[in-house]
């Protein structure tokens, strides 16, 4: 896995715990009183319920992608199935020798 991958699921890791700990802080503020405290916990509401969606939309795409990723090495190994057999045997070979290694 990439960088970009890794850190994009640290980021939406990140964006869970965050949801969850405004969530808790909404469901502890709600003895709260006060047309101040009211609309704040609505307007975090909203943003909550915003976050999770554009979240929700994030992974999404991300599964549509690695989905239409692996379509297309399906297809090219059965367009090129001797240089996907190549491929791999040279792929084999590679980290045979790199385990034999040690």
């Amino acid at each position: 896995m990439n960088d970009t991958a890794e850190q994009r699921e640290k980021l939406v890791a990140d964006l869970k715990s965050v949801i969850a700990d405004a969530e808790e802080m909404l469901k502890l503020s709600a003895g709260q009183a006060g047309e101040d405290a009211v609309k704040l916990r609505e307007r975090v509401q909203v943003l909550l319920a915003n976050t999770q969606e554009r979240l929700a939309d994030v992974q999404h795409a991300a599964f549509q992608r690695a989905r239409a990723a692996g379509h297309a090495a399906d297809d090219y190994v059965h367009d090129n199935p001797w240089q996907a057999i190549g491929i791999g045997a040279g792929v084999g070979l590679l980290v045979g020798l790199l385990i034999g290694r040690r």
